[in-house]
């Protein structure tokens, strides 16, 4: 049977992996999209990190490529639709898996650079790449881009920038739905919540001096859903659900995947 990405040239940004026990977000998709028969660009900026997630794809027999590029930087966001255009000869999907918070604080502290550069990289960045690929897509006129948002953009306070740019994130979305749909173009977003990942879990862990065990425990308790974290494949099966076919009517979502937090806060 073929698979619901079969045929389908995708380009994953934020492919890599950062080193932790579990899987990122960005690796489970870039995994899941190949064994679903799409052709899939990883992208990353370290490049050892996309050609390792590539290296894994060719492993299992699908099919795959790596780029280095920084998404910060308009013409890395540019190379990355050409390279997908060269190498793929379309670009079907789009997955923009950007996020950094080095250095974020509530307002009151958060330094200046610190907060460009969280905007630079998770919002700028989303759009540098997204507003490059929709020249290859209209000319198609065809595709779908998924932005990995974040429960942040609707509850925190002790992050700013970081909030601010997933709040940000997700009305990008919903504007790129609105000027992109005559030309058969959908744009939605995953929000994930607390998620096992190693990003998440062993910053957080190397941040506080706390063990990642006592970070997953008290994590875990926050979770309405079976008490229990979600898992970059919880992420990425989304993402494919919103990639597919399946999801051809749908554009404009901020989809949650956060075991009921979101509805906790209301």
């Amino acid at each position: 049977m073929a698979g619901r990405l079969a045929g389908k040239a995708a380009v994953v940004v934020g492919a890599g992996q950062t080193p932790g026990e579990t899987i990122g977000n960005g690796r489970a998709m870039a995994l899941l999209f190949a064994r679903e028969g799409a052709s899939v660009l990883c992208v990353d900026r370290i490049a050892e990190r996309a050609e390792e997630t590539a290296g894994m794809i060719l492993e299992a027999g699908g099919t795959a490529s790596a780029l280095q590029a920084d998404v910060s930087r308009a013409a890395d966001a540019q190379r990355i639709a050409d390279e997908a255009a060269a190498r793929l000869g379309r670009l079907d999907i789009l997955v923009n898996n950007v996020g950094i918070g080095g250095g974020d604080a509530p307002a009151h502290a958060v330094e200046e650079a610190a907060f460009d550069r969280i905007l630079s990289v998770n919002l700028k960045g989303t759009w540098l790449v997204t507003k490059a690929a929709l020249a290859v897509m209209r000319a198609q006129r065809s595709g779908a881009i998924v932005n990995i948002s974040s429960l942040a953009a609707r509850a925190g306070g002790i992050q700013v920038a970081y909030e601010v740019s997933k709040a940000a994130v997700n009305r990008l979305t919903q504007s790129v739905a609105q000027s992109q749909a005559r030309y058969g173009i959908r744009c939605n977003a995953v929000q994930p919540g607390l998620m096992d990942t190693p990003m998440a879990v062993a910053g957080i862990a190397g941040a506080s001096g706390r063990t990642q065990a006592e970070v997953r425990a008290e994590r875990d308790a926050r979770v309405p859903l079976g008490g229990k974290m979600g898992t970059a494949w919880d992420t990425a099966h989304a993402a494919l659900f919103l990639a597919s076919d399946e999801a051809g009517f749908i554009t404009g979502v901020i989809l949650p995947v956060d075991g009921g937090m979101g509805v906790r806060i209301g």
